[in-house]
């Protein structure tokens, strides 16, 4: 066996790929239905790692490859959250001061517990640090203390349990997701005959529901052709009407505007047809459905956008994509042109548009190498959570000038998947290959002790105030513990049990950002008691 790692250790991009494969695939055993998923590579890269050191063998992959791994990871997460982050930022403002206030206080209870341990401060600083599974908190609170072994160990001996802990209080989490209260709302279609004689217009009533509804065929009295429904349409007695939205959102329009129809306008193509268009034209993406002006271009409207797994109402606000399927409802004459603008090529699935790829990745790692003075020292954010930023705001832009900045949803999640497993191959390999020595100090019992207390101190108070305080459902709470503990491994595990709700990838980006900021303060702060 002793070969088999120097040869191992001499190909570092085979190790790679071996612990990928390997760990994938012991990733999709299932116990119960439950399986580790991503979370696996990490492990089996610390077992690995691990065991060719008690053969005096170092096996480990290059640092770069693994920080290359998670820029492009954080890179495409914030290209996916980026169009409705901003907007859940102004209505989260405290569930992010609660995963800052959660870590705050588990700094303090280690502080105590190592007291009562009798652990050195700078070992307690890096089992924090390990316990929150932080890399970049590791390093603050080496440069603090001036000590680089005492953290190290401390790291090494409790990051396996900041996985693994965390990864249970997430299964915690998804055991009852059925019943989120903050799930998407099933989408239903209606067509609803006007009883009323005030002649309401089509903009005012959307406005009423608060753009959660979309208007998308009309006929005026019984002979009439039927024809896409405009913004600017008033409804008279006897028209018929279809309304797309949640199914209570379509039940109070059916109240206030008469009864539902036994005619369904949908079902009658003589003059109207209807297509699901895979937008793959860089011309259409980027830009709002109202910008996409498609009444007055073919007299066409649309009525919802399939993102991922996820129906979303057409509103005049929503940003298209590319690689969105638009159900676009257009004249049958004029349905073939629509199409062939819409681009409806599978390209658009899998662009990873690479300009965007390039240049965002550029300005994200620059971002992260920029010093920022704190507490009598300096910290970088890092390039995780630089590229983490330009991907939420690119994804926010969609557009600057001719120049599309999102991805593709699908090729955006194939991308941030891929770099998910590198990173933690290499990650595991580097916590394998310290975890020997940690092992050999004899304090490594309490200093596990002290990580089982702080990493269940966090998990058990992220759910307690995310679900009793906040009434944040399971889906979106399994985001968030992954981003409040800056773990990758949380997050493709969570996106394993929930076949990549979005809900998951928001609450991560939602979190993320003030987690990795709190976490290098606090990092500083314990390393300089």
């Amino acid at each position: 066996m002793s070969q088999v790692f120097v040869f191992l250790a001499a190909q570092p991009v085979l190790l790679l790929f071996v612990v990928i494969g390997v760990g994938s695939a012991v990733g999709h055993i299932k116990v119960r239905g439950v399986g580790l998923g991503a979370a696996a590579v990490l492990l089996l890269s610390i077992g690995v790692a691990a065991w060719s050191a008690s053969y005096g063998t170092h096996l480990e992959i290059p640092e770069e490859i693994g920080t290359l791994g998670l820029a492009l990871f954080t890179f495409c997460v914030g290209l996916v959250s980026g169009a409705t982050f901003f907007s859940s930022l102004r209505r989260s403002l405290g569930p992010i001061l609660a995963v800052a206030g959660v870590l705050v206080a588990s700094a303090v209870l280690a502080v105590g517990t190592g007291s009562v341990l009798h652990l050195d401060k700078a070992v307690v600083a890096g089992s924090w640090a390990g316990a929150v599974t932080n890399t970049p908190a590791l390093a603050a609170a080496r440069d603090a203390a001036g000590d680089a072994t005492g953290p190290t160990i401390g790291y090494a001996v409790t990051y396996l349990f900041g996985v693994v802990g965390m990864l249970i209080a997430v299964s915690v989490a998804l055991r009852h997701r059925d019943k989120d209260a903050d799930a998407p709302p099933t989408l239903v279609s209606r067509t609803v005959r006007v009883e009323v004689a005030d002649r309401p217009r089509i903009q005012d009533l959307k406005e009423l529901h608060g753009e959660r509804i979309k208007f998308s065929r009309v006929r005026h009295g019984e002979t009439s052709p039927i024809r896409p429904a405009d913004a600017t349409d008033l409804l008279l007695l006897d028209d018929l009407v279809t309304v797309v939205g949640p199914s209570d959102e379509i039940d109070a329009v059916t109240r206030e505007l008469g009864h539902a129809s036994s005619h369904r306008l949908e079902a009658d193509r003589m003059y109207l047809d209807v297509r699901r268009i895979t937008v793959s034209a860089e011309h259409a993406a980027g830009r709002t459905v109202a910008e996409l002006d498609l009444v007055g271009r073919f007299g066409a409207t649309v009525s919802r956008v399939r993102r991922g797994d996820v129906d979303m109402v057409a509103t005049d606000d929503l940003q298209i994509q590319l690689g969105d399927r638009v159900r676009v409802i257009a004249p049958r004459e004029r349905m073939a042109e629509v199409s062939k603008w819409f681009g409806d090529s599978s390209r658009g699935l899998s662009d990873i548009m690479p300009v965007v790829l390039g240049l965002g990745m550029t300005v994200g790692i620059l971002l992260g190498a920029i010093p920022f003075p704190v507490a009598g020292g300096e910290f970088k954010i890092g390039s995780a959570f630089g590229t983490l930023l330009v991907g939420l705001v690119l994804g926010r832009i969609g557009r600057i000038g001719p120049v599309v900045t999102a991805m593709p949803y699908t090729a955006a999640q194939a991308m941030s998947e891929l770099g998910l497993l590198i990173f933690l191959a290499q990650a595991g390999s580097r916590a394998g290959a310290q975890i020997g020595a940690a092992f050999t100090s004899g304090e490594w019992l309490r200093i596990l002790v002290l990580g089982v207390v702080v990493t269940s101190f966090v998990s058990t108070g992220l759910y307690v105030v995310m679900r009793r305080v906040f009434q944040v459902g399971g889906t979106r709470l399994s985001g968030i513990m992954g981003g409040a503990q800056t773990q990758p491994a949380i997050l493709a595990f969570a996106n394993g049990r929930t076949q990549y709700d979005a809900r998951v990838a928001l609450g991560y980006a939602l979190v993320y950002p003030a987690a990795m900021i709190t976490k290098i303060v606090v990092g500083r702060i314990l390393g300089g008691l």
